[in-house]
């Protein structure tokens, strides 16, 4: 026995109403196969298009799957190393290490920003403290009316600070 959507109270449809909505599925791609195919394979190497299989057929076409089809081996070696380049240019591109100096981007941000605080790297949170005090004394903007650079100053002093506080 099916009960239909609108049981219970409220009743949003009539009695006797046992309309049931359609819904739609996706049938598997593999030649022969009634499953639903909710399983996303690529047809062909940077093509959008896509075949959609079972979970059973996904494996199987993804063992056979050669990224290489179609091409000779120095296609293959090209398109490969073009690939590693444009990979490598997101490893290289400064976010975890500088490969030049060997110092990440956070050891350079807390160098610049002792160097705002004329301090070494050897500095504890006490000196940062007094450093920070001297310099905004120094150049604030109430010190140095109408002076410009002074403000600049001040507002690097002050973000120095923040960084090296944290």
């Amino acid at each position: 026995m099916t009960r239909s959507k609108s049981w219970g109270f409220p009743r949003w449809g009539g009695y006797g109403n046992t309309r049931q909505d359609a819904v739609s599925v996706r049938m598997c791609d593999w030649e022969g196969c009634n499953e639903a195919g909710d399983c996303p394979a690529p047809k062909f190497r940077d093509s959008p298009e896509k075949f959609w299989f079972c979970q059973e057929h996904a494996g199987a076409y993804n063992r056979n799957w050669n990224y290489f089809k179609g091409l000779t081996q120095e296609e293959a070696a090209r398109v490969m190393r073009e690939e590693m380049k444009q990979a490598r240019g997101f490893r290289d591109a400064g976010t975890w290490r500088d490969t030049s100096s060997g110092v990440t981007k956070e050891e350079r941000e807390r160098n610049a920003a002792l160097d705002v605080l004329g301090l070494d790297g050897a500095a504890d949170p006490a000196e940062i403290k007094a450093a920070f005090r001297d310099l905004a004394k120094k150049h604030h903007p109430d010190a140095n009316p109408g002076d410009d650079e002074a403000a600049e100053r001040f507002k690097s002093v002050i973000a120095a600070y923040e960084l090296l506080k944290a």
